[in-house]
């Protein structure tokens, strides 16, 4: 793997959506000397699915049923684990626990609970021979990554506050409604929003010290049942985030708004200056105090790299490009998110959750201690 002209092995862990969206990207990748070659997934109209898929694109495929019996095959260098939210742990203390090393790519979130992200950053420590990249690729979206980049650049100065809007449509269906309830997905704070309190905490440069958050369900899934059980996935919220700098973040989060023409707007304000970004209309807009309001500037923010664009606006295929490079930098470089981005960003989603059920602030020092009641 040290070169770009030996081939990179990929298997996926769990082909369902995501994971089938992790087999295009890769196949776009091809040039790159990657080949997917082996999958594991218990249900097979899934498994099925991403045959056909790997069969279009002339990819034979090692299939099995479990991810032990893949790791013990020995086909792989890199795994994607995109299996639901609380199969994460268990299999990623298998990966890493593995006599062969496999570099892995996890979706978000790291894990379904702060205690179990704990224990996948302690055993990774003791393999230096592993990369894992957690799946926040949010970061790589072109107008994402613009404001991101105007931000480090100093344009806005001291960034103060940041403000992320989501409103979208509900939780799609997934294998066996796994994410209607929050026992298997960590809660929605956790399982989709721990993308906006990753990127919250990158624009402010600080690490979060207490959360406030107000929310419920309100709209969706009322009416649906599933083995005898109503879901509880809350479907709209507001979040406070106080970072130890002094900034804030906050969320506007809700998912029976389809009716809207971005999906997400983030909003960076800081003391000179404000950056916006629009999702997926892919515009971003600077301005400054001093020019006020005849002073902003709007760009489109595209990415030439990006060769599929698929559901997250090509930031899943810029993901990949990035751990590649990772791997086959031979330790001279990191993944660009690592298991403690991983971590924070589901600690944040977890005091949010627990601030909604007890009505008071909770603070992150309580949720890394597992103190919280």
């Amino acid at each position: 793997m040290a070169t770009a002209t030996v081939v990179v092995k990929y298997g996926i862990i769990g082909v369902g959506m995501m994971g089938r969206e992790h087999l295009i990207n890769l196949h776009h990748l091809c040039n790159e000397n990657v080949a997917v070659v082996a999958i594991a997934d218990p249900h097979l109209p899934s498994q099925q699915l991403a045959i056909n898929l790997a069969h279009s694109f002339s990819w034979p495929l090692k299939v099995f049923s479990g991810h032990k019996e893949l790791l013990d095959s020995g086909l792989c260098d890199v795994l994607v684990v995109s299996t639901p939210n609380m199969t994460h742990y268990s299999i990623l203390m298998d990966i890493i626990n593995h006599s062969k090393p496999h570099h892995v790519l996890v979706e978000k979130p790291l894990c379904t609970t702060v205690s179990h992200c704990k224990e996948v950053v302690r055993a990774a420590r003791k393999r230096p021979d592993i990369l894992v990249q957690v799946g926040l690729e949010y970061r790589y979206m072109p107008p994402v990554a613009k404001l991101i980049e105007i931000v480090n650049g100093g344009s806005l100065g001291h960034v103060r506050m940041v403000s992320i809007r989501e409103h979208r449509f509900p939780f799609l269906v997934k294998v066996n409604n796994w994410n209607r309830f929050n026992v298997n997905s960590g809660g929605t704070l956790v399982e989709k929003c721990c993308h906006f309190f990753d990127l919250m905490r990158l624009f402010v440069g600080a690490n979060p010290v207490r959360v406030m958050a107000s929310g419920a369900i309100d709209v969706n899934h009322k009416d649906e049942i599933y083995d005898g059980k109503v879901p509880d996935i809350i479907d709209n919220a507001y979040v406070i985030v106080e970072f130890d700098n002094g900034s804030r973040g906050m969320l506007d989060l809700c998912m029976f708004a389809e009716g809207s023409k971005n999906e997400q707007e983030i909003s960076v304000v800081g003391d000179i200056g404000k950056g916006e970004a629009f999702v997926p209309e892919s515009v971003v807009r600077l301005g400054t105090r001093e020019a006020g309001r005849d002073g902003v500037q709007s760009v489109k923010a595209e990415d030439p790299r990006i060769k599929y664009d698929g559901l997250h606006h090509g930031s899943s295929y810029l993901e990949h490009l990035n751990f590649l490079g990772a791997i086959r930098g031979k330790g001279e470089k990191v993944p660009a998110v690592d298991l403690q981005d991983g971590l924070i960003s589901v600690a944040i989603g977890v005091a949010a959750q627990l601030s909604i059920e007890n009505g008071r602030f909770v603070t992150i020092q309580e949720v890394m201690d597992g103190l919280q009641v």
